[in-house]
């Protein structure tokens, strides 16, 4: 099996519960800088898994990679909102252009693999009601939103006219050991947990604001049962978490298990633009036809996360 930014934060969980199972894993990754791979994360999976340096932009590579991969997890993407804002174009090319290239490839070259693609719940925008089903309204405040709903986009449709097996799950705030903290790149809890880590206290944007998680092995166990399930095929889940909690008492709770400190301040006007409020999704659906439940609570994923980085924090950094 093939897996697109399987340098990545959940690509490279991934890779490493597949190699543990016995499977053969290929990992793509471009490893550009601000797009959270890191050679690290596979760290004592020498000769489990095969690590390719490519990027998904790169048709003639990928056209080599995707081979007869049965099983293509596409977790290539640009995650950052405010870098989609920044440069767009950038954002159109890997969570769009790419995409599509790769479903072509995947039609010319190797069409009985299936594809498990990762979405965001960023495609839904603001809220209009809560919690938030597959019936919701589509209407994004970032240019990320609006690729990430292309790129899925086109992975239903190749399942419809092509016959291309495609699944989509729309992930939430993901979180975890292996996830990017050098910055706000990728999550907010990245910064937080660096900072409480480093002795710094670390600011909270608003705090009301109402969030699910998903510990990353949870995560990884739906993105497995999407894999498995053929009835799944041509259909687009939310995947939410266990519980809805905000922001401030996200930060509480991260306190509580690792110490540190922290102020509520107000949202600085560039990120205040493109805030979403509220959010949390109703999976229902997902766990209904696949049996999925999180099976890590927030803070038990908070206190293996601050464990993982309190011994690793100089390779993230």
């Amino acid at each position: 099996m093939l897996i697109t930014g399987g340098l990545g934060f959940i690509g490279s969980t991934l890779a490493r519960r597949l190699a543990g199972l016995g499977a053969d894993v290929l990992v793509v990754d471009s490893m550009v800088p601000e797009y959270g791979g890191n050679l690290f994360n596979l760290d004592g999976c020498e000769g489990q898994v095969r690590t390719n340096i490519s990027d998904i932009r790169d048709p003639y590579s990928m056209r080599h990679l995707v081979g007869d991969r049965e099983l293509v997890f596409n977790l290539a993407g640009q995650t950052s909102h405010l870098d989609s804002m920044h440069d767009p174009f950038t954002d159109l090319a890997i969570n769009c252009t790419a995409q599509l290239s790769l479903l072509e490839i995947c039609r010319k070259h190797n069409p009985a693999a299936k594809i498990v693609f990762a979405s965001t719940r960023q495609i839904y925008g603001r809220p209009q009601y809560l919690p938030v089903d597959e019936r919701h309204p589509l209407n994004p405040v970032d240019v990320n939103g609006i690729n990430k709903i292309a790129g899925e986009s086109y992975h239903m449709l190749y399942n419809q006219v092509y016959g291309l097996r495609s699944t989509v799950l729309r992930l939430t705030n993901t979180y975890g050991p292996r996830m990017r903290i050098k910055d706000a790149r990728q999550t907010f809890l990245g910064v937080w947990l660096r900072a409480v880590i480093e002795g710094r206290p670390f600011e909270v944007w608003g705090g009301e604001q109402l969030r699910d998680f998903t510990y990353v092995d949870d995560a990884v166990d739906a993105l497995m049962l999407m894999a498995g399930n053929d009835a799944l095929d041509g259909k687009a889940f939310n995947l939410g978490g266990d519980g809805i909690v905000s922001l401030r008492e996200t930060a509480e709770t991260l306190v509580k298990v690792s110490g540190g400190s922290f102020a509520i301040r107000e949202f600085p006007a560039e990120r205040k633009r493109i805030d979403i409020g509220d959010y949390y999704g109703d999976d229902g659906a997902f766990r209904a036809v696949s049996g999925w439940t999180p099976r890590v609570s927030l803070e038990e994923g908070l206190r293996r996360t601050v464990a993982f980085y309190r011994q690793h924090l100089d390779r993230y950094l």
